[in-house]
C-alpha cells in the first residue's frame, strides 16, 4: 500500500472520531449548564473545560476573548478558522476520503460523502439558542454509521487496519483528555455538594457512553475511583484507554508483521501499564500525572506511526 493512501485513511478516521468526540463534550457540557446553579459556577467556569479538553484555549482567546457559552459553541461547532471544530474536522475527513475512494468500499465512501452533504443543513445555525443537542446527536449517529458500514463492508486488509488505527489513537486521546480536565471534580460526596457532584460524575461517564455500563458493573453510587477505573483500566469498556490499546497493539503488530519497530515497543509498553496497572497505584502517583504521561506517550506513538508508515515510499 502506498504511504499516502495509508495516511489519508488514518487521518480520515481520526477526523471523524474527533468530530464525534467534540459533539459528546459539547452535549454533556450543555446538559450540565442546565442543572448547575449560576451561583455555584460561572458561565466561563462551566464552558472553559470544553476548550481545555480540545486543547484550544489559546486559539479561542485570541479569536473571541471572553469565555461565553455562545462563543464556545460557535468556536467548537462551526468556526472554519478552528481546525478542531466539527465543521473543520468533517470537512477534512471528507477531503481525505475523496483522495482514496478506491481504497474503501462504495458504502464507506457514501457514508462520508452523505454526511458532508447533509451537514450543509446546519450551516449558519445558532446552536447557542436551540438545536445543539439534536446537532450533537446527528454527528454521533453519522459517526456510528461510518464505523458500522466500514466494519461491515471492508476487507480486513491494510486499508481497514489503518482506518481502525486512526480511530483508536484519537479515541484514547479524547478519553484521557476528558478525564484529565475533569479529574478535579472527582472528590468525595458530602451532604452539601453531593447532588452536583453526582451529576458532574454522571456527565463524565456519559461523555464516553459509560453511564449505563457503570451502573451494570458496579451497581452502587458513583465513586471517583471507580469512574476512573471505568475509563482507564477496564478492557470491556469500549472507550477506555485499556480497550483502545488492546486494539492498537493488535493492529500495529499486523501492520509491522515480524519487523521490530518503535511503534510495537511504544504501544506494547502502554498496553502493559494499562493491563497490569491498579487504580490504587495510579491515585497514589496522581491521576493527573498519570494521564499527562499517557497523553505524551500516545502523541509520541502517533508521531512514530507517521514516521514508520507514512513518511516512507511504501508500506
Amino acid at each position: 500500500m502506498l504511504s499516502r493512501t495509508a495516511d489519508h485513511l488514518y487521518w480520515m478516521a481520526r477526523y471523524i472520531e474527533r468530530a464525534e468526540n467534540m459533539a459528546r463534550v459539547l452535549d454533556v457540557t450543555a446538559n450540565m449548564s442546565l442543572i448547575t446553579n449560576p451561583a455555584d459556577q460561572t458561565e466561563a467556569a462551566l464552558w472553559r473545560p470544553a476548550l481545555q479538553i480540545c486543547g484550544d484555549v489559546v486559539a479561542y482567546e485570541e479569536a473571541y476573548g471572553e469565555c461565553t457559552a455562545a462563543n464556545v459553541i460557535k468556536f467548537l461547532t462551526m468556526d472554519d478558522n478552528n481546525p478542531s471544530s466539527i465543521y473543520s474536522t468533517l470537512r477534512s475527513a471528507r477531503e481525505n476520503a475523496r483522495a482514496v475512494r478506491v481504497a474503501m468500499t462504495s458504502e464507506t465512501w457514501e457514508s462520508i460523502n452523505t454526511l458532508w452533504l447533509e451537514f450543509s443543513q446546519f450551516i449558519g445555525a445558532d446552536f447557542s439558542k436551540n438545536g445543539l443537542h439534536e446537532f450533537c446527536e446527528w454527528v454521533k449517529a453519522r459517526s456510528h454509521l461510518f464505523r458500522g458500514v466500514s466494519f461491515g463492508t471492508m476487507l480486513r486488509d491494510d486499508s481497514f487496519r489503518f482506518l481502525r488505527l486512526g480511530s483508536f489513537i484519537e479515541r484514547a486521546d479524547n478519553t484521557a483528555r476528558i478525564l484529565d480536565v475533569k479529574y478535579h471534580i472527582l472528590q468525595p460526596i458530602d451532604e452539601e455538594t453531593g447532588g452536583v457532584d453526582y451529576y458532574a460524575w454522571s456527565a463524565v461517564l456519559r461523555s464516553v457512553s459509560s453511564f449505563q455500563a457503570y451502573q451494570k458493573v458496579f451497581r452502587d453510587t458513583i465513586d471517583p475511583q471507580k469512574v476512573a477505573e471505568m475509563m482507564v483500566l477496564r478492557s470491556d469498556m469500549p472507550r477506555s484507554l485499556h480497550a483502545c490499546y488492546e486494539e492498537i497493539v493488535s493492529i500495529v503488530q499486523q501492520l509491522s508483521d515480524r519487523r521490530p519497530t518503535e511503534c510495537k515497543r511504544l504501544s506494547g509498553q502502554l498496553l502493559s501499564s494499562l493491563r497490569y496497572g491498579k487504580m490504587e497505584t495510579i491515585f497514589e502517583q496522581g491521576l493527573h500525572e498519570f494521564l499527562a504521561d499517557f497523553l505524551r506517550s500516545n502523541n509520541r506513538l502517533g508521531g512514530e506511526i507517521q514516521r514508520t508508515f507514512f513518511n516512507a515510499a511504501e508500506v
